[in-house]
């Protein structure tokens, strides 16, 4: 199977002191045209605000507003189920390998021009480990279940960092929020929806 690639900017929107960008994908079967999927991505450019002709109406455009990500209310209830993993030291030179070579991930010294005090671990690197809490602990290990996947990135996270994935069942949605152990923090919330249930639930 052959697949074709688009990618077209989905939205802009001026946020005063910063820009954020709105880039989608979407990937056919080259020979049907058949869609396979469609990745909705947010760049978040620091310093880039404030184009907008009129400060009080910024500037902010939508290709399709119905398809963007609402902000995820985590429960207060206790979880459905936690899930605690490690990243190790080498983590982020270790995802370097699928491509993602920022240097802001490897380098000490553009991660301390960024205003890290070290590299910091890539956010899909991340959003995996959340994915994989969900797959081991409400689909049973069986990634198939998984429909469709949202996040929003809210902290950043050192290699060697330990992750703590919290999950909540609502219908066949798991609604999830990732914390760091040692700083007590969360870095990353969002929801999985599932296909359907695992039956060993």
């Amino acid at each position: 199977m052959q697949f074709q690639v688009k990618t077209s900017i989905a939205g802009l929107h001026d946020k005063g002191k910063a820009a954020i960008l709105e880039i989608e994908t979407l990937c056919y079967d080259r020979e049907s045209g058949q869609p396979i999927f469609m990745n909705r991505s947010t760049i978040y450019f620091r310093g880039a605000g404030g184009f907008s002709k009129c400060p009080q109406s910024p500037f902010s455009y939508s290709k399709d507003p119905t398809k963007q990500a609402p902000v995820v209310r985590i429960p207060k209830s206790e979880p459905f189920a936690v899930f605690e993993d490690g990243t190790l030291p080498s983590q982020a030179l270790l995802y370097r390998l699928s491509g993602d070579y920022n240097p802001l991930h490897s380098d000490p010294i553009v991660a301390k021009v960024a205003g890290f005090s070290r590299p910091i671990l890539h956010g899909l690197c991340t959003l995996g480990f959340a994915v994989r809490a969900v797959i081991r602990c409400i689909c049973r290990g069986d990634p198939d279940i998984v429909k469709s996947i949202s996040s929003r990135f809210l902290l950043h996270v050192f290699p060697g960092e330990t992750l703590v994935t919290e999950m909540w069942l609502d219908g066949l949605r798991v609604l999830y929020q990732v914390k760091v152990k040692e700083r007590n923090k969360p870095v990353l919330s969002g929801h999985v929806d599932l296909h359907r249930l695992s039956s060993h639930l």
